[in-house]
């Protein structure tokens, strides 16, 4: 589908003048101003978690000092463990990595040389020998180069071998999503690609409690796991994060809101779009929406999101990435298949379009909470 940004700018310019006046029952009630967000990395409100009483004590922490946490824990728990990447040993150009070649040696903190297929190979041979392997692609947009490596070789080294061997040990982490002004070659989101191949785990937080716990179950793991970290979250994220040592469980969708008119699903920084959203389709137009973080791409929570759909009969899944061949594909095809009966209205998806990264059209590219919204002000009234 080719897309005019252009046109699009245009029409979206004119949003500020139009209202949408909807209701479940399709009658006018509220109106609402869909404003063309500014151009700058603010295209959601984050929406903290709470940590549990149990959890014990805390520290507010953003999201790379959650991730430098999880990684001092594998690092300290786990004398096997290694960590690598480019830039890493002076604390990688997001400071994930701060201050722990300091603390753990050059000999389990270290840099590469600037060659992605190098990374995931050295990777995957490190942890077939038994080490912990903890890899940084300095980019997600970066790891296409180490593409063939991953799906190729991690993905299949059990299979092939008839479970000798296994390179499970194995976690890649990459930074993904849109930053604000990272345009075609720093704002992709690629985890579709890879959920196409079996033997992969692929995990994307939404916060800094959830990405420590998921780290760790991912380091711990013993299948290879890509540990998508949405950039714009790094510093925009805080929460009080739990100081011990914890794991969460990889392929469990987190319900963040009730809801029993509409189901959203979305994962990483889309989730706090999605709440929003469902805080404004409630204050404007009485409509109760499910919020549904989908945490583990590959394995999916399909138990999770069938019995929301059941109960709301809609769904409506957002992501960065483009439309076509999205994972929001993935999802609809298997509410499709497992729910149809139940769908009060086709399946609906917001995502990019199909198209490189715009840079100075990215808030027309991404799926805001003005084109959520309308979404979801279509699909009740469908």
């Amino acid at each position: 589908m080719a897309v005019c940004f252009k046109s699009i700018a245009q029409i979206s310019l004119k949003l500020r003048t139009q209202t949408s006046q909807y209701s479940l029952l399709g009658k006018k009630s509220h109106v609402v101003n869909l404003t063309a967000c500014a151009r700058n990395s603010s295209h959601f409100t984050f929406m903290p978690d709470k940590p549990s009483s149990s959890d014990g004590e805390t520290k507010t922490l953003n999201l790379f000092q959650s991730i430098n946490d999880a990684m001092d824990i594998a690092l300290r728990t786990d004398p096997t463990a290694v960590l690598f990447g480019e830039d890493v040993a002076f604390g990688g150009v997001f400071r994930c990595s701060v201050g722990l070649q300091e603390k753990y040696g050059s000999d389990r903190v270290f840099n590469t040389p600037l060659c992605e297929q190098g990374i995931a190979g050295f990777g995957i041979g490190i942890a077939a020998t038994g080490a912990t392997a903890i890899a940084e692609m300095q980019f997600a947009d970066y790891i296409f180069p180490g593409f063939d490596q991953l799906v190729n070789e991690a993905a299949k080294y059990r299979y092939r071998s008839g479970g000798l061997f296994n390179c499970g040990a194995l976690t890649v982490r990459a930074p993904c999503g849109a930053v604000g002004h990272g345009a075609l070659y720093h704002s992709q989101s690629p985890e579709a690609y890879f959920a196409h191949t079996p033997g992969l785990k692929i995990v994307v937080p939404r916060g800094p409690i959830k990405a420590k716990g998921l780290l760790l179950s991912c380091i711990r793991d013993k299948d290879p796991c890509i540990f998508f970290e949405p950039k714009t979250l790094y510093r925009a994220a805080k929460e009080d994060v739990p100081v011990k040592d914890y794991t969460l469980p990889l392929g469990k969708a987190d319900v963040l809101r009730k809801g029993n008119h509409v189901t959203l699903i979305g994962w990483g920084t889309q989730v706090h779009v999605l709440l929003e959203v469902a805080a404004l389709a409630q204050e404007q137009h009485s409509i109760s929406c499910e919020v549904i973080d989908l945490v583990s791409i590959l394995p999916f929570d399909k138990n999770t999101i069938s019995e929301s759909v059941k109960k709301t009969g809609r769904l409506i899944i957002a992501h960065e990435a483009p439309l076509t061949g999205g994972f929001g594909a993935e999802l609809a095809a298997f509410i499709q298949e497992e729910c149809f009966l139940y769908l009060e209205a086709p399946v609906t998806r917001v995502a990019g379009f199909d198209t490189p990264f715009p840079h100075v059209f990215e808030p027309f590219y991404i799926p805001t909470k003005w084109r959520c919204l309308e979404a979801v002000t279509k699909i009740v009234n469908y």
